[in-house]
């Protein structure tokens, strides 16, 4: 199997391969996915935290997972869906004190000064900022629908929650969002948060 060196985006079947080749004890096969997957592994992740060595810790123990359960893979979902939900649960379990409780992961608070916007950068700034006030599972919700273009079934598989569940942490995270994003010249955070495909 000719697996390639860079670390671009692979097709559904070329991850499916190189999963096989994983689960058949192929080193090379895993590099390729750890560089296919990295870095969208970790905007995903920094979502969680901004911690640098925490992100790059989750990786790591995700494709520890990879390695030692690509036999287990049985095709339910796309390879992407199944990794990026490996990286959810150990990221979850990172961030849970001894006592089982989330932690607040993000120091981010909405800026005081305003923004314009009409600018495209401004209004991504703003955008994140108004994201980091969302409780954690609300806000990895969105990061998955909307920045990592994810199906409703697709989150679900990924945190382990029916589709109602999904739906429900949308709906609250578009209500909060709408309070936070009140400067948008008019637009609101309907307008800018579709609801994603069922599938």
């Amino acid at each position: 199997m000719n697996i390639p060196a860079n670390a671009r985006q692979y097709s559904k079947q070329q991850d499916e391969e190189l999963l096989s080749a994983v689960a058949r004890g192929d080193n090379r096969a895993l590099d390729a996915l750890y560089l296919g997957y990295h870095r969208r592994l970790a905007r995903f992740l920094a979502r969680i935290s901004p911690r640098y060595e925490t992100v790059e810790e989750i990786i790591n123990d995700t494709f520890m997972v990879v390695w030692q359960h690509a036999k287990d893979f049985r095709g339910a979902s796309r390879v992407s869906t199944w990794i990026i939900g490996i990286a959810y649960r150990i990221a979850l379990k990172s961030l849970r004190g001894k006592d089982g409780l989330m932690r607040a992961q993000s120091t981010d608070t909405l800026p005081e000064e305003s923004f314009d916007p009409t600018g495209s950068a401004e209004l991504r700034d703003w955008i994140g900022h108004a994201l980091n006030q969302l409780p954690l599972e609300q806000r990895l919700t969105m990061e998955l629908a909307y920045h990592m273009g994810h199906s409703i079934d697709e989150i679900a598989h990924i945190t382990g929650c029916p589709p109602g569940t999904v739906k429900a942490r949308m709906f609250h995270a578009r209500e909060k969002l709408r309070q936070h994003l009140p400067a948008l010249g008019g637009i609101a955070a309907t307008d800018i948060f579709n609801d994603p495909p069922s599938v």
